[in-house]
């Protein structure tokens, strides 16, 4: 997988982007990264499945298991490249029809690769393992297409799952600033957040 080509085009989808954006736990930063807009780009969409399914490569597991709602057409994308099968678990159980938390078919026992799109704290992707682990599923691996590079991986390993991604955020800026997309304020502001926010 060439890592500066899938950055230039997560770039130039719109995904990374410089400025000041609120977090989901209300800290501000100098960068924000929207991979729900890769559904608007089947291309880019494409090359992000053939690059996760290359870096899933070297890990044990029956199905993907694709977490709504960023990860899940990522998850597809993924499956469609690798041909492996695709779960999900949602976000609610339905009320009608057969109630599943979890759509598609698998088996207690089975191992599952949890795919989703950036990993920030970790602590939305322990909640999401959670059914998963409840019907009986094997989770011991997560795979993001970007690592923030902030406290997601320490989470992640204190409840004992492994944390694997395409790309860091440090590894991303630097294709980028190298491609000339980005100038070096942006990219010093993101860097300093990183370092102050992390690891």
């Amino acid at each position: 997988m060439d890592e500066r080509s899938l950055s230039e085009g997560l770039f130039r989808a719109g995904i990374v982007r410089f400025g000041d954006f609120t977090l989901k736990d209300g800290r501000q930063s100098p960068f924000y990264l929207d991979l729900r807009r890769l559904v608007s780009y089947p291309e880019t969409l494409a090359l992000v499945g053939k690059a996760m399914s290359a870096r899933a490569a070297g890990l044990t597991y029956h199905r993907i298991a694709g977490l709504p709602y960023a990860g899940l057409p990522i998850g597809v994308a993924m499956s469609l490249a690798g041909g492996r099968p695709l779960i999900y678990p949602r976000k609610e159980a339905k009320d009608y029809g057969t109630k599943k938390l979890i759509e598609g078919e698998f088996k207690a026992g089975e191992r599952v690769l949890v795919v989703d799109d950036v990993i920030t704290s970790g602590g939305a992707k322990l909640e999401a393992l959670v059914p998963l682990r409840e019907a009986g599923l094997v989770v011991e691996d997560v795979l993001v297409v970007v690592d923030r590079q902030e406290r997601g991986g320490r989470v992640l390993a204190d409840a004992g799952i492994r944390l694997h991604s395409v790309l860091t955020v440090r590894t991303l800026f630097t294709h980028l600033q190298a491609s000339g997309a980005v100038g070096e304020q942006d990219m010093r502001r993101a860097i300093d957040f990183v370092t102050a926010s992390g690891q």
